[in-house]
Formats: C-alpha cells, structure tokens, sequence
C-alpha cells in the first residue's frame, strides 16, 4: 500500500492542454464525519476511504456551475449554466493519490446530465434546481424528477470570517482529480484552479433525503455538520487522466 500523497492547497500544474472549463461559484461546503466502513462500500474498485483526524468524511455541496467551455469554446449558453448539488466522498487510489468520488450529482440540465452520464459514468441525476440569495442568506433547493422524495434544501450565510492554515478546510477543498469507473476501469480525471478562497458559514436549515439515498441516513436533520464552509467560487480547468 503506497504513502498517501499530502494535501496542498495549491493545485499541482495539469499535464498537456486543458479539455474544459467551468465556473464554480457560491460554494457552500457541508461535511460530517462518517466511519470509513460506511464509505468503502461505496467507492469505486481499486480505492480505500481517505481519513483525516480518525474519520471519513461526507459532503453535501450546492454550487452554481457556470461559463463552461469546451477545448477553448466560447462559453456554451443554457447547457453550460445551471446549479448542481452533489454528494461527495474521499479516496485514496494504490498510488497514494487522493480524489473526490461523487455519489450523486443533481442539475437541472438534462443534456449536461446525459453528456457527463456517457462520457465519465459520473452519477447525475435530472433535477429541479434553482438558488435564491436574499438577506445574506443563500437558499439552494433541488427536486429530483420522477423521484420528487429524493430532494434537499439547504439554507446557508457566510459569517465573513476568513480560513487560513486550516487543515481540515484543506482536506475537504483542496482535491485536485476525481475517481470514476468507466468501462470497468477505475479512473482518475484531473482538476486545476486557484487556492479557494474560504470562509466560515453557517448552516440556517436543512432539509435533505440525498444523503440518506446516497446511503447514509441519520446525517440531515439528526447530526449538526461538523464544518460548513463558504466560498466566492473559482474558475476550474479539466485535464485527462493522469
């Protein structure tokens, strides 16, 4: 079993020409601490639980997806825009190298759910998405169609606090490549953006079933997340495989 790679909270350069970009903005970063043997099951072949400070760790996560471009087009309209929701959890490959691996994607997009299906086996689900900011607050909602009990709604406010030199926040952000199985091969797709720019937030309500359908039930609505961060978002840059 190889030493797992350190974690930097600055992206290590992409190797050869970038295939995509997208614009992640108003990030609001929810995480619990699981046990790792509820994770294992979960991930990818080939790929163990990532662990920091005795846990494994879940994320829910909305965003606004935005500014997507492809082999250096121009920006694609409608297709490339929408508010995504997704569960996340973290691995480990044979090489020491870590990854995100998505459990669930939610957008509203079908065609951007069909394309992301198809070309990476990645777990988009059509939803009804949408994201209201209003007093401070960023409210994101997301309705899954044909499955209207698969459904979260978070309610979140940045405090304006800034987060430095802050390990757990860099276990959580910095991860630069995602695991998938495609064609009965686990791999590993590489990401490249600037340092996040993070602050604390706080989590005003939740109404979630993501979780539990992603196979941990007794998070949302029982348990507080452990972190709620917020960030401004970045501009994101894709690569192949490594």
């Amino acid at each position: 079993m190889s030493d797992v790679w350190p974690i930097s909270s600055v992206a290590p350069p992409l190797v050869g020409r970038a295939t995509a970009s997208q614009r992640w903005s108003d990030l609001v970063f929810l995480h619990w601490r699981v046990d790792a043997e509820q994770v294992a099951p979960l991930l990818p072949a080939g790929l163990r639980p990532d662990v920091f400070d005795g846990s494994s760790w879940v994320g829910l996560i909305p965003f606004v997806l935005d500014r997507a471009t492809v082999f250096g087009s121009p920006p694609v309209p409608y297709f490339g825009n929408f508010v995504e929701v997704n569960v996340r959890l973290y691995a480990v490959d044979s090489r020491g190298r870590r990854g995100v691996v998505f459990v669930s994607l939610e957008a509203s997009r079908l065609a951007a759910v069909l394309a992301a299906r198809a070309m990476f086996a990645l777990p988009y689900m059509w939803s009804r998405t949408k994201l209201e900011v209003a007093a401070g607050e960023y409210r994101y909602s997301s309705t899954r169609h044909f499955a209207a009990g698969a459904h979260s709604s978070i309610v979140a406010r940045s405090t304006g606090i800034a987060v430095s030199a802050d390990a757990l926040a860099d276990f959580l952000t910095a991860r630069w490549a995602l695991f998938t199985r495609v064609r009965g091969r686990t791999i590993r797709l590489r990401n490249h953006h600037e340092p996040w720019q993070l602050f604390r937030a706080e989590l005003v309500a939740l109404d979630d079933t993501l979780l539990a359908s992603a196979g941990f039930p007794g998070l949302a609505g029982t348990r507080a997340p452990d972190s709620v961060l917020f960030s401004p978002g970045v501009t994101t840059w894709f690569g192949t495989r490594d």
